[in-house]
């Protein structure tokens, strides 16, 4: 290629494409040495610089400079320090003559320009909408694949959103023109691309932004969602402002703004619920229309075990488990529902065997471990942790108070101790869980190595490791988070 006619290629490109020149530029450079590979060792590395000004360019060729004792030495690649006149690590570089460009080295770069030239064009329409990542975009079906929507999103973009990403019983066809969540994506062998979604999250978000302006205003925020798209989602609302109701204001007119967002969801039911700080009260506020009686937290597993009255129980469960699950989703706690008959006879299970502890290890009669209990006391640290007051009130001594406080704490210490070396126990193998043992080395080699790592899996991750039934697989991680409950 002339230096004339690069410039003209430049020039031309950059206005059609709206690309830099200074881009236009890197891709002839690659592409004229690429082109000019075929005459020169095949591991060979060349590199092509172009006078910005006129056009004329110049080849090199380019060797690391390394010892020959390096043995990652090789004559086609590298060259001595003594050679080169340079240091170890640099890089040495010759200029030689420009290759004469036949029909097939031209063919060669023209490729090459226009792959490139595709890649930067690609990146800039990424670059424009990167603003929008996670907002809710507007575009037009341009095709339709098996797999795949191909929308329009305008200013020459397009975006994919697949079959999978829509709601159960949507049908579009070309020329429609529908809402989605925009998400860029890294995919594998492709790069970053635009994707669509209206089953993700955002897409409740992004709708309850158009319709409510106090939301829009950031007057009242949206502090999380969970979805079955489709069917149903619960979102919890927040808002600083005391004199606005916020579930009120999401509702509408006569549930005007909540039905609209309904209706672009195919008619999704949504649960509007107050946010609290407090996860327990933020369940309570998630499990309505079900009435709470109890609930027992426990923070080192972030689980929770929730009372209700027999009659609730349906309730608070839901169709297919389906209220619990989208409760468990917001909260970011597991939830377990029980019968508050079941609460009952468990607190008297544990009480009794927490009067026998006390009886053993605090060496007291049963009537003032009844008396401990009877005042709220239910471990070895609520005892060595607690007032000396409190504990007049039960023992009324002195001596008695500290002597118990300091053998609670000696109990303390050791039940922690125990429970570390069952947690180790736990950990140590899978080999309980009725696995093959083809199983347990394919687990391993995704990183999946005790019960707690495959407990934290998803049924869909576990399916893409072994081959297992969906049923087979959620049953088996129920079975490796037992241990977090006992």
């Amino acid at each position: 290629m002339e230096g004339k006619e690069i410039l003209s290629v430049v020039d031309s490109v950059s206005s059609e494409k709206g690309l830099e020149k200074e881009i236009i530029f890197n891709a002839i450079e690659l592409a004229l040495a690429s082109a000019s590979q075929r005459h020169f060792h095949e591991d060979a590395s060349l590199v092509v610089e172009i006078d910005k000004t006129s056009g004329n360019f110049v080849t090199k060729r380019q060797w690391i400079v390394s010892d020959e004792s390096d043995e990652d030495y090789y004559e086609q690649t590298h060259i001595t320090p003594e050679k080169a006149e340079m240091e170890v690590g640099d890089v040495y570089a010759k200029e030689v003559e420009n290759v004469e460009f036949g029909r097939i080295e031209t063919q060669a770069a023209r490729q090459v320009i226009l792959q490139k030239v595709r890649e930067a064009e690609k990146e800039l329409i990424i670059s424009q909408f990167k603003p929008n990542n996670n907002k809710l975009v507007s575009g037009v079906v341009k095709r339709v694949t098996r797999d795949n929507f191909i929308l329009d999103l305008g200013q020459d973009a397009e975006a994919i959103l697949p079959r999978d990403s829509i709601l159960p019983g949507e049908i579009f066809k070309v020329q429609d023109r529908l809402r989605a969540v925009l998400q860029i994506k890294e995919v594998e062998g492709r790069g970053q691309q635009l994707m669509l979604s209206r089953i993700c999250p955002e897409m409740v978000t992004e709708l309850f932004r158009i319709e409510v302006p106090e939301v829009n205003e950031d007057v009242i925020e949206i502090r999380g969602v969970a979805r079955d798209p489709g069917s149903r989602s619960k979102i919890a609302v927040k808002t600083n402002d005391g004199r606005i109701d916020p579930v009120g204001a999401c509702v509408g007119m006569r549930g005007s703004r909540v039905q609209a967002v309904s209706n672009e969801l195919g008619n999704e039911r949504i649960d509007i619920v107050i946010f609290d700080d407090n996860p327990a009260q933020l369940v309570i506020n998630a499990m309505a229309p079900a009435k709470i009686e109890s609930i027992a937290l426990d923070e080192a597993t972030r689980s929770m075990e929730i009372a209700v009255d027999q009659e609730n129980l349906a309730l608070a469960i839901g169709s297919r488990g389906q209220n619990i699950r989208l409760a468990s989703k917001l909260v970011g706690w597991e939830l377990n529902v029980i019968s508050n008959e079941e609460a009952i006879a468990r607190e008297k299970v544990d009480e009794t065997e927490f009067l026998g502890k006390l009886v053993d290890s605090l060496e007291v009669d049963e009537k003032i471990a009844e008396g401990l209990i009877a005042k709220g006391f239910r471990s070895f640290d609520d005892i060595a942790y607690a007032s000396k007051k409190k504990l007049m009130e039960i023992l009324n001594d002195e001596n008695a108070v500290a002597e118990i406080k300091s053998k609670a704490e000696d109990a303390a210490l050791l039940e922690a101790m125990s429970e570390v070396e069952k947690d180790e126990q736990d950990q140590e193998s899978l080999s309980d869980l009725e696995l093959s043992s083809e199983d347990i080395s394919k687990l391993n080699a995704a990183g999946i190595n005790n019960k707690d790592d495959l407990a934290e899996l998803a049924t869909d991750e576990l399916l893409e490791i072994i081959e297992i039934s969906e049923e087979d697989a959620s049953s088996l991680i129920m079975k490796s988070r037992e241990h977090w409950f006992k």
